[in-house]
């Protein structure tokens, strides 16, 4: 067979188990999961400077493991010199195996090198069962050379889940290893 991803086979052995006990589901397919792992970044000087989406685009795929993509302005604001069709943002979507690897990251490498960790907080739910996550510094990640920074950006991680309440989310990604906080 191939590769399966750690926390992938930690979903389907037990927290797929532990979620059922505890909300007690009548079918398996009611058990909610992660969707989707949206990364994406809004860098604002690149009005200025064109050269840095093309920096973000490159950290953020090399964090990802997959090619990230610029956003761009869907109108005009002229207090920010900002013309409709400028790049504005970068994003990448992770599905599947990238997903699961990535949250791995994630957990075990990249949450424990923030200064001064306590665990992440949990106010960051939509209340439809999706979380939002800030970072305030890419180095965390095992793969951005500090020496090779041009800029220190942070970046936003929002977990997409089929949960439809947001404590069934919390459960969720509390099983699957996110340390939140202890109140």
């Amino acid at each position: 067979m191939g590769y399966i991803p750690r926390l992938r086979e930690e979903y389907r052995d037990r927290v797929v188990k532990a979620l059922s006990e505890e909300y007690s589901y009548k079918n398996l397919m009611m058990v909610p999961k992660l969707e989707a792992i949206v990364i994406s970044r809004g860098v604002g000087e690149a009005i200025a400077d064109r050269k840095l989406i093309d920096y973000s685009v490159d950290e953020l795929t090399e964090i990802a493991g997959q090619k990230a993509v610029a956003t761009i302005s869907k109108k005009d604001v002229a207090s920010f010199k900002l013309r409709k069709g400028m790049p504005v943002g970068v994003k990448v979507t992770l599905r599947g195996d990238r997903m699961y690897d990535f949250l791995d990251k994630l957990i075990t490498a990249a949450l424990p090198q923030v200064r001064d960790f306590q665990g992440i907080k949990a106010t960051g739910f939509d209340g439809r069962g999706n979380y939002s996550l800030g970072i305030t510094e890419q180095i965390i990640f095992p793969e951005i050379n500090i020496d090779q920074v041009k800029k220190v950006q942070g970046m936003n991680i929002t977990f997409i889940t089929s949960a439809q309440t947001d404590q069934e989310a919390k459960s969720l990604l509390t099983e699957l290893g996110l340390p939140f906080k202890k109140n």
